[in-house]
């Protein structure tokens, strides 16, 4: 199956220079191999049909994030920066092997941040993720990038003082792990919107689809998002999570098995965006003016 792409039309004028802040390219098996250690494998998923998706949501620029499925291999990353241009940016993901060398070629392509992922990746013991976050920050201290955390609410309470002390930004995925159904008043959202009201941290309002069930419009992910917005307009971006991974592995199937995308009509969902933020003047806060301080444009 093609990765999806959007079939409804975008419902409001779209500011120039906007950003999808949060997408992944999955290059072809044979040349951007995976990771033997991961959880689930996903379909292709090309710069091409990437490119086709931006062009259907007048979206020009896109952050490009190494998935979990290639571990530190951020060869299919920098494959789809460089085929965007000078339009992209990326997030990527590196361990104690990850030279400066390696860090410093990365930054001349783009990449302005790095992914800690603490949930695919099953890590729920906060001194686990306090320590894996500290030594990330210590890393990027030096370069001005950021730390992007893919992380649930209980993890962003146990890491909050340490993220209100970073001196790099901090970047939560999809809602910060906030699950649509239980609401604005859900244990550790009221710790995220501290961050993000103090100016401390940046969520992306991404992947509504895994923060609620209610498809294909999501509304019960609207409180959160104003909640967010009304919080720090400053400091929220949005993401389609294209091509939309489902990142478990169906019971009794292997992990080296292909599990389909989610066909998610990305267009419908950059509708919701007026809903989350009727003023126009917000909108390009978080679609352009937020993207562009906190990734270089």
């Amino acid at each position: 199956m093609q990765a999806s792409q959007p079939t409804t039309k975008v419902n409001f004028e779209v500011p120039a220079g906007a950003c999808d802040c949060h997408t992944h390219i999955h290059g072809d098996p044979e040349k951007f191999p995976f990771f033997p250690g991961r959880v689930y494998t996903p379909e292709q998923a090309s710069p091409e049909e990437m490119a086709a998706l931006h062009q259907a949501l007048h979206i020009e620029r896109v952050v490009i994030v190494t998935p979990s499925v290639y571990g530190t291999d951020n060869s299919a990353t920098l494959y789809g920066m460089k085929a965007r241009g000078a339009d992209a940016r990326g997030v990527a993901v590196i361990d104690d092997k990850t030279s400066d060398a390696d860090l410093d070629a990365m930054g001349k392509a783009g990449v302005r941040g790095i992914r800690l992922n603490l949930a695919t990746g099953g890590v729920n013991d906060p001194n686990v993720g306090r320590q894996r976050f500290s030594a990330a920050v210590e890393r990027m201290k030096a370069r001005g990038w950021h730390v992007q955390l893919f992380t649930s609410l209980a993890m962003i309470t146990a890491i909050k003082e340490l993220v209100a002390a970073s001196p790099v930004p901090v970047v939560f995925d999809h809602f910060g792990g906030a699950e649509a159904a239980l609401g604005t008043g859900q244990p550790g959202f009221a710790d995220l919107l501290d961050l993000v009201k103090s100016g401390k941290a940046y969520v992306k309002i991404s992947g509504a689809y895994r923060a609620s069930k209610l498809g294909p419009d999501f509304p019960d992910a609207a409180p959160l998002a104003q909640a967010l917005i009304a919080a720090n307009a400053e400091r929220i971006v949005w993401g389609t999570d294209w091509p939309h991974p489902d990142s478990v592995t169906p019971p009794g199937r292997k992990a080296t098995e292909v599990t389909p995308l989610f066909q998610i009509d990305d267009g419908r969902l950059l509708n919701q965006l007026p809903v989350w933020a009727p003023d126009a003047a917000v909108r390009k806060t978080i679609l352009v003016d937020n993207p562009v301080r906190l990734y270089g444009f």
